[in-house]
Order: C-alpha cells, then structure tokens, then sequence
C-alpha cells in the first residue's frame, strides 16, 4: 500500500510507530461497486460498502481504524474485525494485533479504511461506541474509492523466506505480495543480525511451502522496518523472465484451440484456486491472461500441480513454472497481461494425448499415435516398398512373433514407442517410429513414405518426429537425452536428411556420425574352433569402460558411450529393461570383454530383444568395438563371437563391428555398411535450422 497516499487521506498528521498494517481482504470486482448514478467520481454508496464488510467478515478478514490525537494530531491505526452488517451502523471487535496497551484518552475517531483489492475505501463518520470489546460506527451514505496500488496485494500464510545477501542468510515467513513486490518478515537472534543487511545490495529471496521451494530470485531491497528482533523487508524481483531451460532456437509451435482449454491450479502462495483460460498451447508448454488489478501469477513461480482441462472431454495434470510475464500496448490498454508457462514434468501418456490434438490441428492428414488398422499398415508397408523381398526373407521366417510385436506396439501404446502417421481417407501415405532403447536415448526407425500417393507424407513425418522431439526432451519422464537411427550411407535421402545435420552442426558432442559393418552371424555357416585358454571373455568391469572411451574418443569424439550407456556410471542399470518387462516386451543388455594379459582388446554389447522390434533386427544384434586391432585376428573374431553363442544360447544374430576398416583389412566380409546417427536433444532447434533450409529446395 503507497503510504503516501495513505497520509494524505488520514490528515496533515503524522501516522504513529503503533500503526498496525491492514489485513488484506479479497477482491471485489470493480464494476460490481461502483454507483453508476452518483459515484462517477470514484465514490461507493452504503449498499455496496455493506457488501464488501460482509465479504471480510466471510473470509475472516480486517479493517482498519484510524484515531487522531486531539492535541498534536497524531494517528494510530487499529485493526477491527467486522461483524455482519445489514442496517446503518457496522460492530467492529478488537483484533488480537491491535491490543498494544496503549492509552487512547487523547484520540478520537478519525476515518475508517475498508480494502477491496488494490482498492481502499475511505470511510468518513461518526462514532457510535467505543469499549473493551470494539468499537460501533454508522455508516454514511457514500465513500470515497482511492485506486491505492497497480496491481492487488495477497496475503500469505504458512510460506517460509530464505534471504540471502553476501552469504548471509536470513529465515522468516512472506506476509504478503503482489506482482511487483513481497513483503516479508525476517527474524533474527544476532545482536548485529540487522545491519548486516544492506539495502544498496541485491538480496536473493526462496520461498519454500512443506519443504518444497515454489519460488527463487533476485531481488532489490525497496524498504524496510525494523522492530526489536524483527525487521519487514519490501523487496522487488529484478526480472519478469526465469530462464528454466536453455533458450531453444526454434520455439515449440503454439496452436490457439477453439474452444480454448482452461487451467486449474491452487496458487502455492494464497492456497486459493485460480482459473485461467488458455491463450496458445504447445508441447512444451502455454500463455494465459489474467488481469493486471488482480495479478497473481510471478515469474519463476513453480505450480507443484497444475490441471489442463479440455472442458469434460479429458483433464492433463502437470507440473509447470511461469517462466515470463509480459505486457505490450494493446494488452495494457485492456489492463491484461500475458505469462507462459513451461512443463516441468507431466504424465507421458497424458503428454502424448496433448500433442495428438496439437500436431492433427497443424496438419489435418497427420495422426500422432493414432488407432492404427494392422491390415492397412502392413498394406503399407509392402505398397511403400519399406519391406522388399531380402527383408521379407526375415519377416517370413518370424512372421507370427513379428505380427504379435506390432500389435502390441500399435494397439496398446506404451511408453517406450511412438509412431507417427500421414494418412488421408482411411489410407496411410507416410509412417515414421521411434522407442526408447536405451536408458537416456530413442531410436527413430521405419520412415516410409508412398510418394504415388503423396509426395509430401515423408517429409510431413519427418517434420512431426523433430517436434515431438523438440516438445519432449525437457520432460524428465521422457528420457530423451539423445536420439539415434541407423541408415545405409547410399540411401540418399537419409544421408541428405540425417548426414546433413552432421555436417551443419559441426560438432561431435552435438550431433555424431559412425560407421559400422553389418555382417550375419551363424556359427554352423562360420565355423570355428573355440576360444584358447589365453584369452579371457567376461563380463566388463568399470576400467574396462574407462579404456573404451580413451580408445572411442581418439577414433571419433562423437555420442555413442554417452547414448548406449557404455560409460562407466551406467554399470548395472537396467531401469529401461524393466521397463520393457512390466509392458510385456523384452530388452536386454550385457557386456562382455576380450582381453588377453589383462589387456581389453575389444568389448561386444550384446542386445536382446523381441523379433521384429526393429525390422533390421538391429536392437537384438552384438555391436562389437575394436580396440587393438593389430591383436585381434579373423579366426580370434568368429573364435570370440562363437564364446558368446554358446554362452548366450543363440545360433544366428547380426554383427555390429566398429570400426569398419577393420572388417576391411582382416578380409571379413560384411553385406553392408550402417551409419549411426546420433543427436543430442539440446541441438534439436539446428536439426530444424538446417531442414528448413534443406526443405525449401523440396517439392511438395
């Protein structure tokens, strides 16, 4: 409240050092207590003033009273606590706080200071009684409203405040705020606890409610009081912006739904229920207005839960932080203002339920993890030629598990898969898939488009998966910190896609690129005898991962330890593995080493999982890393992958072998080659950078 304003209504005096500050009471619309008849000069007439005493006396609010002394002219104020009130006279009761012992016999009755909002009413009458108890007054006909603040103050109850300036810290409780400030009082047992807080210095202020912090920020030091042991502070934030994430490059695209959803939330500071209707909405996040007079939303402020509701069709909880809050000329000119919103976390089903409504209203012909024919998508996938005959040779001999592996992925929707989809009048034209493979990284596979149907179905799938990826990858339920996908580099629109990427970002640790050869193992074809006794083949310890990355990092630099989980605190983690468990599909991972006189001479990541998870089988394959080259053999490579078949009890399963030159001077022969394309998420708004400029040489 603008003290100054105060004075100048309580008279030429001057306000006591008892004064007690008002309890503020709830908003009451401005419209709603206005008299259009004779109160155009901001004056309220008793019916409405009776409203808005009842309305405290409901929410077990005060109002203030204000005496003066008849000699010097001083003020004190006291705090009342209105009693309902239907007639002339208002019967007000002492408040707790206002019983300071101090002797009224000089003062009189002045003035009386009703607060609605950033509205106080001044209240100009006369006493009728005055006792032990309270205090009785008539009520006029009309009273003046003073526009006391831009914006309105709330009171707070049970939030501790963390302050700390030059490393000192200082605890107490927030006693209110508005958007453009906190008050708050700071309590402390030092004898010089006070003077060391300086008010030229920046202080940073946490708030906290049930051991959970709701706010953090900088904050300037615009007034304080001190009191004995006690000190208010009156502090302003410096930014209306929280930087909770690194500033993407390419913003999430944000859809204006019709009708709008709305939010639903307990404000964590006033514990009251706060209703916004939704102003654009993307997968990442959303923007509301709300009323500049009745502000309540802080930058930096985390709502623990937060509800989206799409009228009563579905409700999406989650967990946000309002991350800006911004008025241009025309929002201030209708006394609104605009704050967004980020996720901080929310359900991934109910996630994915968003962004299918979201991309559908972008694209219309674009489905998001939609109810999928399996007749119509295996059509496709023959029409597209995405299963050709060589591959089909793998699908005949596994077609019954291959069948039930699709179902499950495309009926059920778990988790760990998500597929997009182009299709227009019942027919599919454009497909594209991705899951999550290993702890921290999503694999994209299956892109397939028919371009006799629609030439444009490739590109539109391919433009989803990056948004996905863009809306997702801060989401912790997610685990998207990386992305990868294999492709053949004679393929040429995925080198001219993917290998593109690379080569613009120019950064390894961004966006990586290695090649493996791809050969079929099957050790009654590749026969050979068994590994000597002078070679061991275990299971990897930790300094076997530390000697892979010495040996990774000088070959390449890129991101496949950091993505496939082969560095050394990835040991013994098997969270994605239990995950596939509990949805009833099977992943497994296990390491092994060669070595011979301790010397690790390459390491093989066996993955296991169900066939026709991936339609190359790539996810249940050995990817084996070469380190010593010159000591490894042909005969000690099919030697070593015969151990591991007989260990793990399989016959038959495809080879990953890094680096490729070593497949080529030890002659081994190998069907293909496969690059392995990996991107961290971070970098997802240059992979958009460089489509956009690839994509304008496109044709539709």
């Amino acid at each position: 409240m603008d003290i100054n304003k105060i004075e100048k209504h309580l008279g030429s005096g001057k306000q006591g050092t008892d004064a007690v500050t008002e309890k503020e009471n709830p908003m009451i619309g401005k419209n709603r207590f206005l008299n259009t008849d004779d109160n155009k000069n901001g004056f309220v007439c008793k019916k409405i003033l009776i409203n808005v005493l009842n309305k405290i006396n409901f929410n077990d609010g005060t109002i203030m009273v204000n005496f003066k002394h008849s000699k010097n002219n001083r003020i004190i104020s006291r705090n009342v606590i209105p009693q309902p009130c239907s007639n002339n006279q208002i019967d007000c009761l002492w408040a707790e706080n206002s019983k300071n012992g101090q002797s009224m016999d000089w003062f009189k009755f002045h003035n009386l200071f009703v607060t609605s909002g950033k509205k106080l009413l001044l209240v100009e009458s006369n006493l009728v009684n005055i006792g032990p108890k309270g205090i009785s007054i008539l009520l006029p006909d009309k009273c003046e409203e003073i526009d006391m603040r831009k914006s309105r103050r709330y009171s707070c109850q049970g939030v501790n405040a963390l302050l700390i300036q030059n490393s000192a810290p200082f605890y107490g409780f927030l006693k209110d705020f508005c958007t453009d400030s906190f008050s708050i009082e700071v309590n402390t047992n030092h004898p010089r606890g006070f003077q060391w807080i300086r008010s030229e210095s920046p202080v940073t202020a946490i708030f906290s409610k049930d051991k959970e912090i709701i706010y953090s920020g900088e904050c300037k030091i615009k007034r304080q009081t001190c009191c004995q042991d006690k000190i208010t502070l009156v502090l302003e934030a410096f930014q209306q912006q929280a930087e909770r994430f690194e500033s993407k490059v390419f913003r999430s695209t944000r859809q204006r739904l019709v009708p709008s959803p709305g939010i639903i939330f307990k404000h964590p500071l006033t514990q009251k229920t706060v209703f916004l209707k939704i102003i654009d909405l993307s997968g990442s996040g959303f923007s509301v207005e709300e009323d500049i007079a009745s502000s309540v939303l802080l930058p930096g402020m985390i709502i623990p839960e937060l509800v989206i509701s799409f009228g009563n069709s579905f409700k999406i909880k989650c967990r946000a932080q309002i991350v800006y809050r911004k008025i241009n000329d025309e929002e201030k000119k209708s006394g609104s203002v605009r704050c967004g919103f980020a996720f901080l976390d929310v359900n991934i089903k109910e996630h994915m339920k968003l962004l299918s409504i979201l991309y559908q209203a972008e694209e219309e012909n674009a489905y998001f993890c939609n109810d999928v024919d399996m007749d119509s998508l295996w059509e496709f996938f023959f029409e597209s030629g995405f299963i050709y005959p060589e591959k089909y040779d793998f699908f005949h001999a596994n077609k019954e598990k291959i069948k039930d592996t699709y179902k499950k992925l495309y009926t059920k929707h778990p988790d760990i898969a998500r597929y997009f989809v182009y299709q227009d009048k019942g027919r599919i034209m454009g497909h594209l898939s991705m899951m999550r493979f290993y702890e921290k990284s999503w694999m994209i596979q299956h892109h397939a488009s028919n371009p006799s149907e629609s030439k444009r179905a490739g590109l539109v799938v391919l433009n989803q998966i990056g948004r996905f990826i863009n809306d997702s990858y801060n989401l912790y339920n997610v685990h998207m910190n990386f992305v990868f996908c294999y492709f053949r580099p004679e393929n040429r629109f995925p080198e001219r896609v993917f290998g593109g990427v690379a080569r613009s970002i120019k950064n390894p640790k961004g966006c990586s690129i290695d090649s493996f050869a791809y050969l079929h193992y099957n050790r009654t074809v590749n026969k050979t005898d068994r590994l000597s006794a002078e070679w061991e083949l275990t299971e990897t310890k930790t300094e076997d991962l530390l000697d892979l990355e010495i040996c990774y990092e000088r070959e390449s630099g890129g991101l496949i330890l950091d993505a496939m989980d082969l560095k050394p605190e990835a040991i013994g983690c098997n969270n994605i593995s239990n995950e596939y468990k509990k949805l009833g599909f099977k992943r497994e991972k296990q390491l092994f080493s060669l070595k011979k006189d301790n010397l690790l001479l390459a390491l093989i990541m066996a993955n296991s999982s169900d066939i026709g998870l991936n339609a190359s089988d790539l996810t249940n394959s050995l990817s084996f890393f070469v380190l010593e080259p010159d000591k490894i053999s042909k005969k000690l490579f099919y030697s070593t992958l015969l151990s591991l078949s007989l260990k793990l009890g399989f016959v038959e399963k495809p080879v990953l072998l890094y680096p490729v030159d070593f497949a080529e001077t030890h002659d081994i022969p190998f069907e293909k080659t496969y690059n392995l394309w990996i991107l961290k998420s971070q970098y997802t708004g240059k992979y958009f950078k460089y489509l956009t400029r690839l994509f304008r040489t496109v044709k539709p």
